[in-house]
């Protein structure tokens, strides 16, 4: 059965202009907040890192800009079997690889390169896995490894996956930063020079953007690519990521005109950045939310009754203050009211720390109990301010009688640990991906998610079920009666405490023309032109 939605889209995005490139002989400059672990998509669950593979790279699917609907883009269009489990592309004919003085295409893409994309991270044994071997967190987090049964070619261009039950979120899924795209040829030049990891630092995509190179901590460089296949969309003809850890960093960058495009502008900020009559702010609301997640593995977190006591001593009313200065609102649940599906019955436990003390020492936790606090190194949308909100939290835990040290690392390797596990608790969140329930609730708390975006380390066999059986529904309604019960859970286990769901502030300069606020974070350059 072929999706209506697809075709609807079909004659819009399909029939691209072949006019020859224009270029705008110009740079753009985006101050980004950190810097990636790679470009390699499939590895990595960030912002940070997906930002920078962003112009690199396009999928079978693509979100429309500034929306949550997937459209058309490496794959022009598909059917989708009666019985939900197959799915059929047609692939766009004359897409090109990047050139670049590491690799040289000969061929256009085709469906080889959809197989090695998948197939690697399906497949343990697949050549390129073990002479590369790294882990595929959102993959497998979202359970897509045990979900897709194949992916095939039928012909150069038409590619089948078989799912073995129906996923109602696929089509959104594949439009996502992991699902990106890569050379089958370029893999193959890679496992012949025996530099497979490569693919990692060199990348090479279908993108708007060539990868040049990157200078740790400092800059990414990118250059137009002049055979995109969607010609149009490629205005500049330099694109640069000017790496600034330091919010206010950023925002002195932007009003010198140093970088065109600056993110996450410290609340306290926006007012003045505002009133510059050079930039403008392009104001969201947040489809995101910030939260503390507790390690359940790790005594005492481990007992339900300690994680009840740390989630109602928070004192969250001066947390929003103090840290979200007027651009947060109070978070309950375990995604944002925004998302379908949400259940507004879910309320907080009164904030209490008389209570919560007195639950401490019921489970066995003595007075002066050290626990460590993992407070990010960057500013997020969800997280404006992580090291004040752990100072917050460590002054609420002290008063129950908790000794908090605060616990930092550089952004990637702060990410690699907690995946990990070495947390007792960590300040992290979360912008929706898809638009889709399961992007919360499956994506973040299920068991599979373990080791990838789960950082509660929290796995409850019930919950899994109900999640899982959501995924496999189509009809909404069945889905928000799974979901609602999913979330009273998730909220009376507490393996997170909820803070906050932010408004999104996006400053830039007012000659920046084209550029959409994503409701799932994501930066896209495509189309975005300077107006001289």
């Amino acid at each position: 059965m072929r999706n209506p939605l697809v075709l609807s889209v079909l004659l819009s995005a399909g029939v691209i202009a072949c006019s020859p490139l224009t270029h705008a002989a110009n740079s753009l400059v985006f101050c980004s907040e950190g810097s990636p672990a790679g470009f390699d998509t499939a590895q990595y669950t960030t912002a940070t890192d997906n930002d920078a593979a962003e112009p690199i790279y396009n999928r079978l699917t693509e979100f429309e800009k500034g929306g949550t609907a997937a459209a058309p883009a490496l794959a022009t269009h598909w059917e989708i079997s009666d019985d939900g489990l197959t799915y059929t592309f047609h692939l766009r004919e004359g897409v090109k690889f990047h050139t670049t003085k590491w690799f040289t295409p000969t061929r256009d893409f085709n469906a080889d390169d959809v197989l090695f994309t998948f197939n690697r991270m399906l497949n343990p044994e697949h050549p390129f896995r073990k002479a590369y071997p790294t882990e595929f967190p959102y993959f497998t987090g979202m359970g897509l490894n045990k979900n897709i049964a194949s992916v095939q070619k039928t012909d150069p261009m038409t590619v089948v996956m078989t799912l073995n039950s129906v996923d109602a979120a696929f089509i959104q899924n594949l439009a996502m930063s992991f699902a990106s795209i890569l050379s089958a040829e370029y893999a193959d030049q890679l496992l012949k020079s025996g530099k497979p990891s490569n693919i990692n630092q060199q990348p090479i995509g279908t993108g708007p953007y060539v990868f040049k190179r990157y200078q740790k901590d400092s800059n990414i460089r990118y250059a137009a690519n002049p055979a995109y296949w969607n010609p149009h969309q490629v205005k500049l003809d330099n694109l640069i990521y000017s790496i600034s850890v330091d919010a206010s960093a950023r925002m002195q960058k932007l009003r010198k005109n140093e970088c065109q495009i600056s993110l996450n502008p410290r609340p306290a900020e926006v007012a003045g950045l505002k009133a510059d009559p050079g930039l403008k702010v392009i104001e969201k609301p947040g489809f995101n939310l910030g939260y503390i997640a507790y390690n359940v593995q790790h005594p005492p977190l481990d007992q339900l009754p300690v994680r009840q006591a740390l989630d109602m001593a928070v004192n969250k009313d001066a947390i929003l203050k103090a840290v979200y200065q007027g651009v947060g609102q109070k978070a309950v649940n375990a995604m944002p009211p925004t998302q379908w599906s949400y259940d507004q019955t879910i309320v907080d436990a009164p904030y209490d720390p008389v209570k919560a003390k007195a639950l401490l020492k019921a489970a066995g936790v003595k007075d002066g109990a050290e626990i460590t606090l993992w407070a990010m190194p960057v500013q997020r949308p969800y997280n404006p301010n992580a090291q004040l909100m752990a100072q917050m939290l460590q002054s609420d835990w002290g008063k129950i009688g908790l000794k908090v040290k605060i616990v930092s690392y550089e952004w990637g390797e702060y990410i690699q640990r907690i995946k990990k596990g070495e947390h007792d608790i960590t300040l992290i969140g979360w912008t929706g991906d898809n638009g889709d329930p399961d992007n919360w609730l499956g994506t973040l708390y299920s068991c599979d998610a373990i080791g990838g975006n789960n950082y509660s380390l929290w796995c409850d066999k019930t919950y899994d079920s109900l999640v899982k059986k959501a995924k496999t529904i189509t009809d909404r309604d069945q889905r928000t009666v799974l979901y609602k019960q999913a979330q009273q859970m998730i909220k009376q286990h507490v393996p997170i405490t909820p803070i906050a769901h932010s408004t999104v502030n996006q400053p830039l300069n007012n000659k920046v023309q084209g550029f959409q606020v994503s409701p799932f974070g994501r930066n896209s350059f495509s189309g975005v032109s300077l107006d001289d």
